[in-house]
């Protein structure tokens, strides 16, 4: 379906992606893990085509995708939507015509200017915002909800483009364990539902255990690691992320369960250690 092939992307003298090569047959959820600076956002901002490639090929169900232009581009964008960190909402507009901000590629200018919506397009919006839990804000201004509320409102945004597939650059690094949990948890739900491939650049290996089926190790723009979360193990990851032994995974984790069970293992410690020195 998804054929990338010695993808690359320079800026000046660096090199930000080196020769990425990777298929994706049928649909998936993948996540893509790596340091900051390891290309992981320029990879997906590439396959979107919100950055033009240096050098190599992306193909989707065997069509060339790397050179589009005009509205042939902004077609693929509807089919592979994009989320964000930021969310990239328009804040003082209400929840229901930021979702609606999904149809724009396939609007005239005239009705975008106007505001002006099919009935048809109200009811979905409204639809995909009650199967993510918060139809209730639809009148709201998105500068009104949580951080999670909104990064609910931009998948849903993303939902009314009716994508193939859909790239998440870090949508849960803003956000607290509970929203982060409920965000991934819609992420994997619109994955196996829909039947839509989910590309998700993480920063936490639990969360790319937890919910992908697929997990992509990135470093210094090479990718470094293609295989599946059981195949991902810590020492695996200390190469990924350039590690020493003193590596942890539970330092680094926004999954509610890990984070306690870290709290529980450092009190455990903590209280050894006083013994230790009262003894």
């Amino acid at each position: 379906m998804l054929r990338i092939e010695k993808l690359t992307k320079k800026f000046g003298q660096n090199t930000a992606v080196d020769a990425a090569s990777l298929n994706v047959e049928g649909t998936a959820m993948i996540g893509i893990i790596g340091r900051s600076g390891a290309g992981k956002s320029t990879l997906l901002r590439m396959i979107n085509r919100l950055s033009d490639a240096s050098d190599g090929v992306i193909e989707f169900e065997g069509r060339d995708v790397t050179h589009l232009t005009g509205a042939a581009k902004r077609a693929w964008q509807s089919d592979c939507a994009m989320i964000f960190q930021q969310f990239n909402l328009v804040p003082r507009m209400d929840v229901v015509s930021n979702v609606l901000h999904g149809t724009l590629n396939r609007r005239s200018a005239f009705t975008t200017i106007f505001n002006l919506y099919p009935q048809s397009d109200i009811h979905r919006a409204i639809e995909i915002l009650d199967r993510l839990g918060i139809a209730d804000h639809a009148p709201k201004r998105a500068e009104a909800l949580s951080g999670g509320q909104q990064q609910r409102v931009a998948i849903a945004r993303a939902l009314m483009q009716d994508p193939k597939i859909i790239l998440a650059d870090e949508p849960i690094a803003s956000l607290d364990p509970m929203n982060a949990q409920t965000v991934m948890e819609a992420l994997r739900r619109i994955h196996e539902e829909d039947g839509r491939t989910v590309i998700c650049n993480l920063h936490t290996l639990d969360t790319a255990r937890r919910y992908c089926d697929r997990v992509i190790g990135m470093r210094d723009g090479r990718i470094v690691f293609d295989g599946s979360p059981e195949q991902l193990t810590t020492n695996m990851a200390r190469e990924i992320y350039g590690a020493g032994a003193d590596f942890s995974e539970a330092a680094t984790s926004t999954e509610i369960g890990t984070l306690e069970h870290g709290h529980a293992e450092d009190a455990h410690i903590r209280a050894l250690r006083e013994a230790e020195a009262t003894a």
